[in-house]
């Protein structure tokens, strides 16, 4: 569940208390081009307010039309198509001639919306199961990994911290690298033995792991939607997470430091630890896309985004963004060797 639905989900909770009629509308799925992904959700109150999107387009002023004319107030679960043809999809601003299915569920259940956001609240991998034979919605546990599911009857949508992101260091730039990690919809985990840095750790919906580094990344059975920056500038703590890191399953392992710092760290993981030329090739150093970042702020927006690279599939093997060259552009490296 992405950031723009956990504010629907907000939204729905406050309209619920204060006594408002409203419809839930979620993107079951998308053909060719669509700008929100199946699993998408978008609220309608009774007098037009909307929360969310599901197309960012018409779509949403074509429900908004129909919701006051009283078509979407009230009735079973069903479903309801936009762009079945190229000059509807034009009319209703959907790219590429593609096609919209949206689930359409008037007064969902208030109760069950409130157990969803506290599994959310609470760190849980959630499913919400909507059945349209009969318009009944049931909550389950989830898996990481669980895709959005639907068969034309019923419909399963993931919520939850789908991805996670475990940052070894609890240093300044951590902080702020939290901040977008949460904001993108990762479970931020810190891992640091130093009590001078942890103590005055205080980021709400993070979680401080004990331990040593490498035994963290050991316990923590990293996996393909797993993410590892390292923060220290420490050998000691950055090696050893690191070394463990790079065999795992994590989709992506970095670690700050210059250009020169990265190549003797290469050096000490593949003479001292017996780390193979493709393993060492996982690793992201210097870490984050070449933004010319400078502060504490612009290094961990440039992690961020070399990470969502990674996390979208479109960041070469280099490093740099598919089909692009920082080089060729005269841009230098977000280089972390000033930051001590």
């Amino acid at each position: 569940m992405d950031s723009v639905d956990k504010q629907v989900l907000d939204a729905a909770r406050r309209w619920s208390a204060a006594g408002h009629r409203y419809t839930l509308f979620t993107v079951a799925r998308t053909w060719g081009s669509a700008p929100r992904p199946p699993g998408a959700w978008m609220i309608l109150r009774e007098d037009g307010l909307v929360q969310g999107s599901v197309s960012g387009g018409c779509v949403e002023d074509d429900l908004i039309r129909r919701m006051l004319a009283g078509e979407f107030r009230e009735g079973a679960a069903r479903v309801v198509r936009y762009g079945q043809t190229d000059d509807e999809a034009r009319r209703f601003g959907l790219p590429c001639g593609g096609t919209l299915e949206l689930a359409v569920e008037p007064a969902p259940d208030a109760a069950l919306l409130e157990t969803l956001a506290r599994h959310i609240a609470a760190g849980q991998l959630t499913l919400r199961v909507l059945d349209l034979a009969d318009g009944s919605v049931r909550i389950e546990h989830g898996a990481r990994g669980d895709p959005v599911a639907w068969d034309g009857r019923r419909l399963s949508t993931p919520h939850g911290p789908g991805w996670r992101l475990l940052m070894i260091g609890a240093v300044q730039i951590a902080r702020f690298l939290a901040h977008f990690a949460q904001a993108l919809d990762f479970e931020v985990l810190v891992c640091d033995p130093r009590t001078e840095y942890t103590s005055e750790w205080n980021l709400p919906a993070t979680r401080l792991v004990p331990g040593m580094p490498d035994d963290v990344v050991l316990e923590l059975n990293l996996d393909p939607a797993s993410a590892v920056v390292a923060l220290t500038h420490d050998p000691k703590l950055d090696d050893m997470a690191l070394l463990e890191a790079l065999k795992s399953a994590a989709f992506y392992v970095g670690a700050l430091g210059s250009r020169a710092n990265n190549e003797k760290r290469i050096e000490r993981l593949r003479r001292y630890f017996g780390l193979s030329d493709a393993e060492l090739a996982r690793l992201h150093g210097p870490v984050g896309l070449p933004l010319g970042s400078r502060t504490p702020p612009e290094i961990a927006l440039a992690i961020m985004a070399e990470i969502t690279a990674a996390k979208n599939g479109v960041l070469a093997a280099n490093g740099l963004l598919a089909g692009r060259s920082a080089r060729r552009a005269g841009v230098a490296p977000a280089c972390m060797g000033r930051i001590t």
